[in-house]
């Protein structure tokens, strides 16, 4: 690397100025003044701003989530796990944490290679999994399924006349519920409008 990007690295692993010029006398044999380093910065427009989590927190955050079910998150997805855990960040941010953790994963996204994931479930009814098959839509087909992710069982298949209105799709999720005498400990679907009621009704349940 060079120094533009080791001072880009250790800026964003949160260090000091201080801290930052120490690390590259002593561990890179670069002597570089604070002043010098902050112009540097300067140039590279990275400024401390107020408001931003800490970065170590952000870094634990993505490490323990590639050794998870984030293995495969490129970094527009990883911002928005960020944010939905409540940390706030820059985008720039997760795309450099992603590049120093995971520089394999970058290089099979950016080719669009697949690296295949293990699934685990810890039992029945742990985890169900909603879906909704729209190549029929045009034929006034709209068929919307779940399974259950430990016994692969299926939960329900309805075809509708929609399968976008999440009133719909809460019936289906209640109806399931009313029939098993109970609910999963998850629901598993797509970040979209037609899964908000299903979300909402298992976070009550």
């Amino acid at each position: 690397m060079n120094t533009r990007h080791l001072i880009e690295l250790y800026f964003y692993m949160g260090f000091t100025y201080d801290e930052i010029a120490m690390i590259l006398s002593i561990k890179h044999n670069m002597t570089i003044s604070v002043r010098h380093l902050k112009r540097k910065l300067h140039e590279l427009n990275l400024i401390r701003r107020k408001g931003y989590s800490d970065l170590d927190t952000v870094l634990s955050f993505i490490e323990y989530q590639l050794t998870t079910s984030g293995q495969m998150h490129g970094y527009r997805w990883m911002y928005q796990k960020c944010l939905l855990y409540g940390l706030k960040v820059k985008k720039e941010d997760i795309t450099l944490m992603l590049r120093m953790l995971d520089p394999q994963g970058v290089k099979l996204r950016q080719r669009r290679c697949l690296r295949r994931r293990q699934y685990f479930s810890k039992g029945p009814n742990y985890c169900w999994h909603i879906d909704s098959y729209d190549k029929l839509k045009p034929y006034g087909l709209c068929i919307n399924g779940c399974t259950g992710g430990y016994s692969r069982k299926l939960i329900w298949l309805r075809a509708g006349r929609s399968n976008s209105d999440p009133k719909v799709i809460a019936k289906y999720c209640l109806d399931a519920v009313e029939e098993y005498g109970g609910c999963p400990t998850f629901m598993r679907g797509y970040m979209g409008t037609v899964n908000v009621r299903v979300a909402a009704m298992q976070k009550f349940l």
